[in-house]
């Protein structure tokens, strides 16, 4: 019993001294915090004295207001930092879009030139357009008339009234010439059409130099002249080609068929192609013949080279062109396209 007593006075011992041990340091703190306050409560006097008699001003406050004033100072101060640096990055990007924007102006204004430049090819292209539809006899009349009823026809479009102005006017402009253009398709289509019809007639009536890569000379011309044996006058029924020497390709001024190949004293080798509408030709003083009699020729094919065979005074080629029994000038017919 006594080692029990022994045992609980010593605990509780220890328990007062640790409640005391505690409450002593809480009081410390208490007291700590009191001393701290008390830091911050201390007076102090500002005095702003004026270099003039003026009167001095006292200002009176505590430590704790003026920490307080200097922490909101500092605060504001730190608060202007990305504030700052938001604004020289704004200043950066609002730099960088007036480059962009003074380039976009000179692209724009270059635009506005080309796209004059555009509507005053696109006038004269309407005007020779018209002329050159004028003169192959094809009528426009319909597809004018389409394109006033849609607004697309060139002149319209030069007629236009100032809707809007910049970047929008150019726009109309371009979407008016485009659709002026897709209805000047048609006839341009009817253009090469006729040209095809044209080229393919072309090729069936003599109308090309007879001396292949149209090289040599016209030595005598058609009608009348002065024999070159005999020295007479005398009408000459063709034109003299003379490049000369002999051997140079004679070629087929048009398509057809071979009627004659022969040889005569005064033509010496000669060749005579029937063409279609009543034309035949005649190449003379050949000195080779490349073709039989029955054979299709297209133009500019090979029939024979030039010579001098028969009656000559030199290499040369005699060509003629007969429709139906009259001799003609074959001047007209040579690259008659």
């Amino acid at each position: 019993m006594a080692r029990t007593r022994h045992y609980k006075k010593i605990e509780k011992n220890f328990v007062t001294r640790l409640g005391h041990g505690v409450g002593a340091f809480f009081c410390a703190i208490g007291r700590g915090f009191v001393k701290f306050f008390h830091i911050f409560d201390k007076k102090l006097t500002i005095m702003v004295v004026p270099h003039s008699n003026g009167r001095v001003i006292n200002l009176q406050t505590n430590v704790f207001a003026v920490l307080m004033g200097f922490v909101v100072v500092v605060g504001i101060i730190l608060s202007f930092i990305p504030f700052t640096r938001r604004s020289a990055s704004s200043s950066v990007e609002i730099s960088r879009l007036r480059d962009e924007n003074r380039e976009t102006l000179a692209s724009l204004d270059e635009l506005r030139d080309e796209n004059n430049t555009l509507l005053q090819t696109a006038k004269r292209f309407q005007t020779s357009l018209s002329q050159s539809l004028s003169l192959l006899g094809i009528n426009q009349s319909e597809q004018t008339t389409k394109s006033t009823g849609s607004n697309s026809d060139l002149a319209s479009l030069f007629d236009t009234q100032d809707l809007a102005s910049g970047t929008l006017r150019e726009t109309v402009d371009i979407k008016q010439l485009t659709s002026y253009l897709e209805s000047a398709v048609q006839p341009v289509e009817q253009i090469g059409k006729m040209l095809q019809s044209q080229g393919e007639f072309f090729t069936d009536i003599p109308n090309i130099w007879p001396v292949k890569n149209g090289i040599g000379h016209i030595s005598m011309p058609f009608g009348q002249n002065v024999h070159p044996i005999t020295g007479l006058w005398y009408i000459h029924r063709g034109i003299d080609f003379s490049t000369y020497r002999s051997g140079d390709g004679v070629m087929a001024t048009a398509n057809g068929q071979v009627v004659t190949v022969g040889y005569d004293d005064g033509y010496g080798n000669y060749v005579v192609i029937k063409h279609k509408h009543g034309i035949y030709t005649r190449y003379a003083h050949l000195g080779t013949v490349r073709v039989e009699k029955g054979d299709q020729v297209s133009q500019r094919q090979i029939i024979g080279t030039i010579g001098n065979t028969g009656i000559s005074t030199g290499p040369h080629l005699h060509y003629e062109i007969h429709i139906g029994s009259d001799v003609v000038d074959p001047s007209p017919y040579i690259n008659i396209k």
